[in-house]
C-alpha cells in the first residue's frame, strides 16, 4: 500500500507540473529548412527519396499543422499555417515533385497535399497560394494514378462544400467577372503570388538547388501560368481510363459527385471552362470506333446491359471475341447516361449535345447509311443498346431528335423529298422490309425497344400524327345508310361466318364478362357508329374466332387458356399507363365534327411497312413473323383512344381504300383457308411444326411447306394476344 501511495504522489506531481510550452513554429520552419537542406547538400541524385529524410520531415510538418489548427480555440490562423502560406512552401514542394528530385519525390508531394487538405478543418483551397500549386501538381501525368486519385477524392468533396471554388481550380473566370452567384466568392490573400518559375530545361537538382538556395526570388513576383488544358476535370477523366479497376471507378464517383453540384456557376464553369464536354464525348467515341468491325452480330444482339460499375465483371470463360470492347463502350455509355442524369440542366445539355454531335452524327448515323450487310447489323444492334441503355431525359431528348427528326405533322403517301432525300428515320423504317431477313428482324427488334422509351414525340412521329384526324373512318351524309367496309364485304363474300373458339370460356379469365355466342364479324342491321363504344367480348370473341378451328394446335397442347396473354398484357398496359399519364393524351377519341372531312388517309410510313409485312406472314420466317407481331402487339398497349380504335376496333366502316390491323388480318386468313387445301395432311404436320417450335421433339425429316405451317401458329397466337390486349385494357386495375 506504502508503494501505491507514493506512486499517486508522483503522478499528481507529473500532472500538476506544467510542461514548458513548445514552439510550434520554430518546429515547423526546422523541419522545412532540414528538407531543402537536402537538396544543397546531397551528393547522390539517385538515392529515392523514401531512402531520405524527406518524408519524416513532411509528415512532421503535416502533424505540427493539424496540432496548431486544434489548439485554436478561436478558428483563427496560426502561425504555421501563416508560414505556409505566406512562405513559397506549397510552391516550391509542388515544383520539386514536377521535377521529379530525388526519385519517387512526385508521390510524397501528391500524398503531403492529398493529407494536409484532407485533415485540415479549414478551408485552404480560397487562398492563391494553395489552389495555384493544386493546379501545377494536377497537371502531372497519370504515371502516379493512386496517388492523383488520392488527391482528386479528397478535392472534389471540399468543392462539393463549397461550389464556388470551382472555377478557381479550374482555373476559370477569376470571381466570376461579374456573374451572379449564390454565394459572392471573395479571394483571400490576393497579393501572394508565386516564385519565378524554374525553366524545365534545367536538369532537377539545379532546380532543387536554386530553389532552396534562395537563387529564385522568394518575394512577389508574377504569376506562374498554369496550361488550360489541364486540370481537375482532365486529370479526373484520365483517371477514368485506368486498367485499374478500383481506380477507375473511384474517378468516376467523384466526376459524378462534381458534376452534380447544383450551383449555375459550377456548372457553368464545368461546362465552359474545363473540356469535360468534349473529353466525356471523345473518349465515348474512342470507345466506339475500338469495337472490333467483324463482331457477330448475334452476339452483339445477347450482350446484356452493362453498368459503369461493374464493367468486367462477367466470367472471361463465357465471353467472345470484342466482348470487352463492346462492354467498356455501353459502360461508359452508361456513366455518360448517369452524369447527365445527375448534373443541373446548365450543364447536362451542353454533355447531351456534344454526344449526339460526336457519337450520334459523326460515328453511329455513318454506319447505319451504309451498303454493307454486316455493317447495317452491326450499327443498328449498336443502335439498339444505345435505346436501351440511355434513359437521361437530356441525352434520351437528343437520342429521340437525331432517330425521328422533329416533324409533327402527317406524313403523306408521295413524298418528292423521301424519295429524293430519304431521312435516316424512313430507310430505318423501310429495312423493316428489307431483302435481308436478318436485317428485318434487328431493325424491328430496334424499333420494339424503340418504344420502350419514356418519349412521347416517338409515338406522335411514327404513328399518331397520322391518325389525328380519323380519316380512316367512312363518313356518310346525315339520313343516308353507311355502307360497310370492304373487308366488312369480304368477309361475308368470302369467309362466311367463322367459328366461335371453343376455348374461350374455360382459358380465359372469367373476369367480367362470358363467352359470346355470336358469330365473330357480325353484320349488324343497324350500321355501327365509329363514337359508340363496342361490347368487350363481341370484340375479344371477334380475335379470337379469326383463325379457323382447322387451323388451331393450342388445344392439344394444353394451351388454350389466355391466362399467359393476359398477364402479360396486364403488366406492360399499368407501366405504359403510367408512363404516359402526363403525356396530355386525351381520354376519349376526337370529335368526326372537329375532325377534317374528305381527307385522304394514309396510315403513315411506319405502320403501312408493318402491315405490308404481316401480309406476308404466311411467306415469311418465324422470327420475321414474331418480330412483327411484337411490334404491334406493343403499340396496342397503348392508352391512346386513336391508336386503340384503328388497331383493336372490328367494327370500324373503313373509308375507302383504307385498312385496319383488323382488315390485314382478315386478309390473311382468307389467303390461309385457300392454301389450307393444298397441303397434305395439315392439321397433323401443324401440330408437329408446334410440337418442334415448342422443343417438345426433335428436329426430323424436312416438312412441306413449314414456313406457311410456322405463319399459321404465330397468327393464332397473335389474335389471342390481341384479344387480351383488349381484354386488359377494358378491365378496371386490380381486377385481372
Amino acid at each position: 500500500m506504502a508503494l501505491l501511495g507514493r506512486l499517486g504522489a508522483l503522478l499528481q506531481r507529473a500532472v500538476a507540473t506544467e510542461e514548458p510550452d513548445i514552439d510550434l513554429l520554430a518546429a515547423f520552419t526546422e523541419h522545412w529548412k532540414g528538407l531543402t537542406h537536402y537538396y544543397l547538400e546531397t551528393t547522390d541524385e539517385n538515392k529515392p527519396a523514401k531512402q531520405t529524410d524527406i518524408p519524416w520531415h513532411l509528415k512532421q510538418m503535416l502533424d505540427i499543422l493539424v496540432y496548431e489548427e486544434k489548439q485554436q480555440s478561436s478558428g483563427e490562423t496560426g502561425p504555421c499555417l501563416e508560414y505556409l502560406l505566406q512562405h513559397k512552401t506549397l510552391e516550391t514542394l509542388s515544383t520539386l515533385g514536377k521535377a521529379e528530385y530525388p526519385p519517387g519525390m512526385r508521390s510524397q508531394v501528391l500524398l503531403f497535399f492529398s493529407r494536409l487538405l484532407g485533415q485540415m478543418q479549414c478551408p485552404l483551397l480560397h487562398y492563391l497560394s494553395v489552389y495555384r500549386p493544386v493546379q501545377k501538381l494536377l497537371q502531372l501525368g497519370p504515371e502516379l494514378e493512386n496517388e492523383m486519385m488520392q488527391l482528386v477524392a479528397v478535392l472534389c468533396p471540399k468543392i462539393r462544400q463549397e461550389p464556388a471554388l470551382l472555377p478557381y481550380v479550374l482555373e476559370g473566370k477569376h470571381a466570376a467577372n461579374g456573374q451572379s452567384m449564390d454565394q459572392p466568392f471573395q479571394l483571400q490573400e490576393a497579393t501572394v503570388e508565386l516564385p519565378d518559375p524554374v525553366s524545365t530545361e534545367t536538369a532537377p537538382a539545379e532546380q532543387g538547388r536554386r530553389l532552396c538556395s534562395g537563387e529564385v526570388s522568394c518575394g512577389v513576383s508574377r504569376v506562374e501560368p498554369v496550361s488550360p488544358g489541364s486540370n481537375l476535370v482532365t486529370s479526373l477523366i484520365s483517371l477514368c481510363k485506368s486498367k485499374k479497376r478500383k481506380v477507375a471507378v473511384k474517378a468516376q464517383e467523384n466526376l459524378l459527385l462534381l458534376t452534380s453540384i447544383d450551383r449555375p456557376t459550377a456548372a457553368l464553369a464545368l461546362a465552359q471552362d474545363s473540356m469535360l464536354c468534349p473529353l466525356v464525348a471523345g473518349h465515348l467515341c474512342t470507345l466506339y470506333d475500338a469495337i472490333p468491325a467483324h463482331i457477330d452480330p448475334a452476339n452483339l444482339a445477347m450482350l446484356q446491359p452493362v453498368s459503369w460499375r461493374l464493367q468486367g465483371s462477367s466470367a472471361e470463360e463465357n465471353s467472345f471475341p470484342g466482348q470487352p470492347d463492346l462492354e467498356a463502350f455501353f459502360a461508359w455509355l452508361d456513366f455518360c447516361d448517369c452524369l447527365v442524369k445527375g448534373a443541373p440542366p446548365i450543364l447536362a445539355r451542353p454533355v447531351a449535345e456534344e454526344v449526339a454531335q460526336r457519337l450520334f452524327v459523326g460515328r453511329l448515323q455513318p454506319h447505319l447509311l451504309q451498303m454493307s450487310e454486316h455493317g447495317i447489323l452491326i450499327s443498328t444492334t449498336i443502335l439498339t443498346g444505345l435505346v436501351r441503355q440511355i434513359r437521361a431525359p437530356a441525352l434520351l431528348q437528343e437520342l429521340v431528335v437525331f432517330l425521328l427528326g422533329t416533324g409533327r405533322k402527317p406524313r403523306v403517301l408521295e413524298n418528292p423529298d423521301y424519295q429524293q432525300h430519304p431521312s435516316l428515320c424512313s430507310q430505318l423504317i423501310e429495312r423493316c422490309n428489307h431483302l435481308s431477313d436478318e436485317i428485318s428482324i434487328v431493325t424491328l427488334r430496334f424499333f420494339e425497344e424503340l418504344l420502350r422509351l419514356p418519349d412521347p414525340h416517338i409515338l406522335q412521329n411514327l404513328v399518331l400524327r397520322n391518325l389525328e384526324e380519323r380519316s380512316y373512318i367512312l363518313r356518310s351524309p346525315y339520313g343516308q345508310e353507311e355502307h360497310y367496309s370492304r373487308e366488312q364485304d369480304l368477309y361475308e363474300d368470302g369467309l362466311g361466318e367463322l367459328e366461335e373458339d371453343p376455348y374461350f370460356v374455360d382459358g380465359f379469365p372469367t373476369v367480367g364478362f362470358q363467352a359470346s355466342r355470336k358469330p365473330a364479324v357480325p353484320a349488324p342491321k343497324q350500321p355501327v357508329q365509329p363514337e359508340e363504344k363496342m361490347d368487350v367480348k363481341e370484340v375479344v370473341s371477334s380475335f379470337l374466332c379469326l383463325v379457323p378451328s382447322e387451323a388451331k394446335t393450342s388445344a392439344y397442347l394444353e394451351e388454350g387458356g389466355y391466362d399467359t396473354y393476359v398477364h402479360d398484357a396486364s403488366g406492360i398496359f399499368w407501366e405504359y399507363h403510367a408512363n404516359t399519364s402526363n403525356w396530355n393524351w386525351p381520354q376519349a377519341a376526337r370529335p368526326l365534327e372537329s375532325c377534317t372531312a374528305g381527307s385522304h388517309f394514309y396510315e403513315g410510313h411506319f405502320l403501312k411497312v408493318l402491315f405490308d409485312r404481316l401480309t406476308q406472314m404466311l411467306d415469311q420466317p418465324y422470327g420475321v413473323n414474331l418480330q412483327v407481331t411484337s411490334v404491334l402487339s406493343r403499340l396496342a398497349l397503348f392508352p391512346h383512344p386513336h391508336l386503340h380504335e384503328y388497331l383493336l376496333d372490328p367494327y370500324l366502316s373503313l373509308a375507302p381504300g383504307c385498312r385496319t390491323l383488323f382488315s390485314v388480318l382478315i386478309r390473311v386468313i382468307g389467303d390461309l383457308m385457300q392454301r389450307i387445301q393444298r397441303v397434305p395432311d395439315f392439321p397433323a404436320n401443324l401440330l408437329l411444326v408446334r410440337k418442334r417450335l415448342m422443343g417438345l421433339v426433335t428436329e426430323g425429316q424436312q416438312i412441306s411447306h413449314q414456313m406457311l405451317l410456322e405463319g399459321v401458329i404465330v397468327l393464332e397466337e397473335f389474335c389471342k394476344e390481341l384479344a387480351a390486349i383488349v381484354f386488359v385494357k377494358s378491365a378496371p386495375r386490380g381486377t385481372l
